[in-house]
């Protein structure tokens, strides 16, 4: 083949220095070049570039090569990935010196362009479809930036339409676009739905998102699923592809920030409210693919989370892997609204304020898990401070985890000592999830007034007479107070497993209790209650003396004075 192979073709024809200044500031050292190396951290330069080598070398994390080299492990791609990007920046014809390739994945992108300009012109002309968008408040630039279009309801519309424009039916399905049916018909994928384009990080397209329009039904009556994605394909992997990176990648690279959202329509309307340094995982939970390729832009994270179980649940995982990627993570709280779409949709400068003000994420850990709790001596404080003390442990910066245990201990007036002793040995017990985690303690872990808690209620569970413990409620640990208030009802299971356990005990207690002293028993309850509480209050003082909170003192101190003196 004359010139060469397409490797050697694309090396002749590109200059790595002038390739380079894309990603990097490159500074002129003798007849080479140097920058900052974009692969490990560092102050100093010490990535070279030899404009004669045509070759990259760091002196720092001994990592080098050429430009494909560098463009696979910058943009975390494959190499036949990185052919494709550097043979279309130089001119070098992949589809004729090597169709085999081109036909692998160069023909998916074709037929996936071809498709989301059909659905851009569906889109013009469909009333309904451009009403849901205004009402979802998307500005006509915003939707012809980001390519957005109308898949419509025939089932071979699209199928047809490629077809006729000279692409296989094998190659539409192998592109995921449409699907054969048990009696071999061809089925367009998408029908009835809005379509996002989902773009690999160059701004080709690889796949694409459909969202039905509210209140659809299929003729069967059922509700369609909400959102449909392509399936994975040779060109399109959901746990390596960002929606929207393609475009907002340099402004990441600008704010060395990352605003990580949900959803598609969350990244869209943040980029239109102007926090342009927005992704979105593509129909997918955040990955570790997905975080390497954005540390190569950027040294902070900034999570917005669907504020209900599931999203708080997804994010904290995703939060996890970010620290394990030694970002510094922080977390936005929007307020009266479900997510960035709805916020950015009713006031686009609180959304700027929200991300500008997002909170260190063990601020936010502090905040979710520790307000309200002012003893931790029982089981449901120190499982909250279990799990603070094993986010903080997930911290991969050791100047940073020292720092958020000196926080956490001014906040709960805990010695630091203290906490890192507990911190290792959060580390070193079985991983539970924090909703799960209490419920995995053994029964060993409950504090005095939980066993007292028990006692009193398994010895009214002997006599058959709730009443009797009525007058010791207010001793109870939480929990024991929900089992007390579903047994005067008289169930015996509430369907909760923490609650079950505690009745569980009660009830095993009560077949065995002989004649304990019940009002022995209300004594020490009585006792144990009130020196938990003195040592509350003392905690709580010099937590406030430690913020200067005049007021925070003298309350503590008037609740500390009005406690009995028990022996």
């Amino acid at each position: 083949m004359p010139g060469g192979t397409p490797v050697e073709l694309i090396k002749e024809r590109l200059d790595i220095v002038d390739f380079l200044r894309g990603y990097l500031i490159l500074q002129p050292a003798g007849k080479n070049f140097k920058a900052i190396c974009p692969f490990h951290k560092e102050r100093t330069p010490s990535f070279m570039v030899s404009p004669d080598r045509q070759s990259w070398h760091c002196f720092g994390c001994a990592l080098g090569g050429d430009a494909f080299a560098f463009l696979m492990r910058y943009e975390n791609i494959e190499f036949g990935e990185a052919l494709r990007v550097l043979a279309e920046k130089t001119g070098v014809e992949l589809k004729r010196l090597n169709p085999t390739e081109y036909k692998l994945s160069g023909a998916l992108y074709d037929v996936n362009t071809a498709a989301k300009d059909f659905w851009k012109k569906e889109l013009s002309t469909n009333a309904v479809a451009k009403k849901y968008l205004e009402e979802r408040k998307l500005a006509p630039n915003t939707i012809e930036h980001f390519e957005i279009g109308w898949a419509p309801p025939g089932p071979e519309s699209l199928t047809l339409h490629l077809i006729k424009a000279g692409y296989s039916s094998e190659e539409i399905i192998q592109a995921g676009l449409a699907f054969r049916t048990d009696r071999g018909m061809v089925i367009d994928r998408f029908r009835s739905r809005v379509m996002f384009p989902i773009h690999n990080h160059f701004g080709k397209v690889a796949g694409f998102t459909g969202r039905i329009l509210p209140g659809a039904v299929l003729s069967s009556g059922e509700e369609p699923a909400k959102y449909v994605n392509t399936p994975e394909t040779p060109i399109f992997q959901k746990s390596k592809l960002l929606y929207g990176f393609w475009t907002t990648k340099n402004s990441i690279r600008e704010a060395k920030s990352a605003f990580i959202v949900e959803g598609q329509m969350d990244c869209l309307m943040s980029w239109q409210a102007g926090v342009t340094n927005v992704v979105a995982s593509s129909g997918t939970a955040l990955t570790g693919e997905h975080l390497k390729t954005l540390r190569r832009v950027a040294e902070e994270v900034v999570f917005s989370f669907d504020n209900d179980e599931a999203g708080w649940a997804a994010g904290e995982r995703a939060i996890d892997l970010a620290q394990v990627e030694d970002f510094h993570v922080k977390v936005v709280t929007l307020e009266g609204v479900k997510d960035p779409a709805e916020a950015a949709a009713a006031d686009p400068e609180k959304l700027h304020a929200a991300v500008k003000n997002s909170q260190p994420v063990a601020m936010f850990y502090f905040e979710k898990y520790l307000k309200g709790v002012s003893d931790f001596s029982d089981r449901e404080g120190l499982m909250r401070l279990r799990a603070v003390l094993r986010k903080i442990g997930n911290i991969a910066s050791a100047v940073h985890r020292d720092f958020w245990f000196k926080e956490l201990s001014r906040r709960t007036a805990i010695e630091e000592r203290v906490l890192r002793e507990e911190a290792e040995k959060v580390a070193s017990a079985p991983l539970n999830t924090p909703a799960k985690e209490e419920e995995a303690q053994p029964r060993q872990v409950r504090s005095r007034l939980e066993l007292l808690s028990e006692q009193i209620l398994a010895f009214a569970a002997a006599k058959g007479d709730f009443s009797l413990a009525e007058n010791c409620v207010e001793f109870f640990s939480p929990l024991y107070r929900r089992g007390f208030e579903l047994l005067k009802t008289g169930k015996k299971t509430s369907g909760d497993p923490e609650v079950d356990s505690v009745l569980d005990g009660i009830f095993f207690r009560a077949e065995a209790t002989s004649g304990e002293d019940f009002e022995s028993l209300k004594g020490e309850i009585r006792k144990e209650f009130f020196k938990r509480r003195r040592e509350a209050l003392i905690r709580a003082v010099r937590l406030a003396e430690s913020r200067g909170d005049e007021k925070g003192i003298e309350s503590a101190l008037k609740e500390l004075q009005e406690i009995p003196n028990i022996s």
